[in-house]
């Protein structure tokens, strides 16, 4: 068994305990405005989400941090970071992102120990960096010496796998239509992956102001099941 796909596996599991599941990424005001509201609305919004909006932020983020990573650059990693966090514009999507980072730092720091992973660590106890989930995805990746390619796989195949469970859950699908948009998704993640290798960093930030504006839109409806 190889010893890098335990470690993916590991890394991408979507039950780490990171609390993933409590965010919707703004699909709950889609849901409840009626506008993914079956299968085919459901797979539209899992491909405009991958493909418009986390492939120029988060993604391309996971693919320059663990460049900086395998360079030590810590500098690089902190301004990475803060670049993050400037455009996530929606508060709540912010939280999220910043609480599933210092969950996920929390799990395996202690078992990774690293120099540029308690660099980093001590950074964030003194504030000097902000945490977010797709910084310390792509510095742990690197320094378990997954394949980039191989970690951007299981990137978007976690988030795809969140999307559609979440998808499953509000609209509601039944499992088996869940597992086959999940299916239909594959040729996809393996295409984006593939272009995150190099990101362009003058596109970082491009992305729909639709889900920014849903995420917003979420922070005040009447019900919600989802933080985000």
């Amino acid at each position: 068994m190889n010893s890098a796909l335990l470690k993916l596996l590991h890394l991408t599991d979507p039950t780490l305990p990171i609390g993933g599941f409590s965010h919707s990424a703004g699909l709950e005001t889609y849901v409840q405005q009626h506008k993914v509201k079956d299968a085919v609305t459901a797979k539209d919004f899992v491909v405009q989400m991958l493909s418009n909006n986390i492939h120029y932020t988060d993604a391309a983020f996971v693919s320059l941090v663990y460049n900086a990573a395998i360079e030590n650059n810590l500098s690089q990693i902190i301004s990475l970071d803060n670049e993050c966090t400037a455009v996530k514009l929606p508060e709540e999507m912010r939280q999220a992102s910043i609480k599933m980072g210092k969950r996920l730092l929390k799990i395996f720091q202690p078992v990774k120990q690293e120099d540029l992973l308690n660099q980093y660590s001590a950074a964030l106890r003194n504030s000097a960096t902000n945490g977010n989930y797709c910084i310390v995805f792509g510095l742990i990746a690197a320094l378990m010496k997954i394949e980039k390619k191989e970690a951007l796989t299981g990137f978007y195949y976690n988030a795809a796998v969140g999307f559609v469970t979440n998808s499953v859950k509000l609209v509601p699908l039944s499992q088996q239509s869940g597992q086959e948009i999940l299916f239909s998704l594959h040729e996809l993640i393996n295409e984006l992956s593939i272009k995150n290798l190099n990101p362009d960093k003058e596109l970082i930030g491009l992305c729909c102001s639709g889900f920014d504006i849903k995420s917003m839109q979420h922070e005040r409806l009447y019900s919600r099941l989802y933080m985000s």
